[in-house]
């Protein structure tokens, strides 16, 4: 069964009804009292045109303009007007008055900061935003009456190391980080570590401030996994490294004199303990799936940071205890570096905490050991960290240890005033590490050949200098000699045409050698010997290669 369409009403009808609802109005009107419409509403068909495109934009604009303003002085300005309070009431309690007892204006601060943060609390949902900025405020005010008790008066009322004045600084930094917390939000908890780090200064006492600083790390590293924050702990890596090194130096700008402080003995070890907290905030993230950029840029501030404010006061202050404490510095850096590798197959984090361990390690080997045998073992430490960057998969610990290689033996140039074979040590590292590299290509992802002919090329060039400085002038061509046939047997042994490269290349050496070298320098029997012997070697390797297929 089918349904007629509805047909639309004639204009007639249309107005008759239009009629009959404004009656039903009016009479409504009258009884509840509201007053009719001065000029009634007359309904045409008509289309109504739009407004001219000016119109509605200038229109548009003023709610616009409106609101900014409404914003501006309803939070800009609260905001300001609560900064300027809390910076007056700050003036106040930082002048002295005579007739008061000298406990008054602390306590006067306090009770203001606590009416503060009752009027935070209870009002939040009135204030909105603003409760945020009061909580801020109370935590500034509590922060400065507590320091009230010790400065700005005319006498302390209380002594700044005792223990009740030690106690009062400690539950003020306590009450600052419970606000923060449970305010849920980012600057505040950054606002309560500042404080933090401030007063750990301003008691100027190392034992204090040594015991400080890990609990305002673990407070940073918590805030950070449980409200996700990943920022707090960026922020407070250097705030806390500031902290310690201003005090390191004798925390100048509060009246001292610039000096490496020595006392307590404990403080590097502290300082290393607060190094791996911080380290746990990253290790310990609940997204480890990828390393963003926050947790590279704290992995490196921790590292640089870290281990510069630890260098600096160890070789400043405690030189007697330097080769251990970088020692230690070696095993937790290190070790850290294999948790990131373990846990997350981490890169970046992995590469600045085991790079950091491998410098911490060069300096206590350039502290114990003696130059020139000191290039001995930092040589062989470079095997040690090719070793680990293939555990770690790492190309880019590959490289930094080849241009720190690189850098040992110009510098062994440099500072060697005679040879005295180490750089035969030099030769043999760098011809092990590149047969580690060959090795183990697979498993470092090794694209190109480029490291590993790094490696070679620092072969090729050491073994000359050094046969060049140890061998007597009139053996030098002969001993350049009896290195390229030692390559090529390498390359008889290992099957690889870069060694009868290398071997190549050493004969047209020791040829250059020969052809340049002084008539008068070296006797006539050791030159012909020298060209016997190279001649020799010249065929026999022309020969084999007419003889036999290119080795591969």
């Amino acid at each position: 069964m089918s349904q007629t369409p509805s047909q639309p009403l004639p204009t007639a009808a249309l107005d008759e009804r239009v009629a009959q609802l404004e009656a039903r109005l009016g009479r409504i009107e009258a009884q509840l009292g509201v007053p009719p419409a001065t000029a009634p509403v007359a309904m045409t068909m008509a289309p109504v045109e739009p407004a001219p495109p000016t119109v509605e934009t200038s229109v548009g604009a003023r709610p616009v303009e409106d609101e900014l303003e409404r914003q501006i002085g309803q939070n800009g300005f609260a905001i300001a007007g609560i900064f300027a309070l809390t910076a007056g009431v700050g003036f106040m309690l930082s002048l002295p008055y005579p007739g008061w007892p000298a406990a008054a204006p602390a306590a006067s601060g306090v009770m203001l900061a606590g009416v503060l943060l009752m009027a935070a609390q209870r009002g939040r949902r009135a204030l909105g935003n603003l409760a945020e900025y009061i909580r801020g405020a109370a935590m500034a005010l509590l922060f400065l009456a507590t320091l009230r008790l010790f400065y700005f008066g005319l006498q302390p009322a209380l002594e700044l190391n005792s223990w009740a004045g030690l106690a009062l600084v400690t539950l003020m930094v306590a009450a600052n980080a419970a606000v923060a917390w449970q305010g849920r939000s980012v600057w505040l908890t950054l606002l309560a570590l500042v404080m933090g780090c401030v007063a750990g200064l301003a008691v100027g006492s190392g034992a204090f401030l040594i015991a400080l600083l890990p609990l305002l790390a673990t407070a940073t590293v918590l805030a950070a996994k449980r409200r996700q924050w990943p920022v707090i702990l960026l922020a407070g890596i250097p705030l806390i490294y500031a902290t310690y090194f201003a005090w390191a130096i004798g925390t100048p700008f509060h009246g001292g004199h610039f000096h490496y402080v020595r006392e307590p003995g404990a403080a590097p070890w502290i300082l290393l303990l607060t190094t791996a907290i911080i380290a746990t905030g990253h290790l310990f993230r609940t997204d480890r799936e990828q390393e963003t950029g926050v947790v590279n840029a704290g992995a490196l501030l921790n590292c640089v940071l870290g281990y510069a404010c630890f260098l600096l006061h160890t070789a400043a202050a405690f030189p007697g205890m330097f080769v251990a404490l970088h020692l230690a510095a070696f095993l937790l850096f290190l070790g850290g570096a294999v948790l990131f590798w373990m846990r997350e197959r981490s890169r970046v984090s992995t590469f600045f905490y085991a790079l950091t361990g491998y410098g911490a390690l060069s300096m206590a080997i350039l502290k114990a050991a003696p130059a020139p045998e000191v290039f001995v073992w930092l040589s062989g430490q470079s095997l040690v960290v090719v070793t680990t960057a293939i555990w770690f998969r790492s190309r880019l610990i590959v490289v930094a240890n080849f241009l720190i290689y690189a850098a040992i033996v110009l510098g062994y140039m440099v500072v060697a005033s005679q040879e005295t074979g180490i750089s035969l040590g030099f030769g043999l590292v760098a011809l092990v590490s590149a047969r580690i590299l060959r090795w183990q290509k697979a498993r470092l992802e090794l694209k190109t050949e480029l490291m590993r002919n790094a490696y070679l090329v620092s072969a090729f060039i050491v073994f000359p200098y050094a046969l060049y400085h140890l061998a007597p002038a009139r053996f030098v061509a002969l001993s350049w000699v009896g290195l390229a046939v030692g390559y090529y047997a390498l390359n008889l042994i290992v099957r690889n045409q870069k060694y009868r490269w290398m071997g190549h290349a050493t004969l047209g050496l020791a040829a250059l050698l020969l052809l340049l070298a002084v008539p008068g320098g070296v006797q006539p029997i050791y030159r012909i010997v020298s060209f016997l012997a190279l001649g020799t070697v010249l065929l026999v390797v022309s020969m084999a290669f007419a003889r036999a297929p290119p080795l591969s």
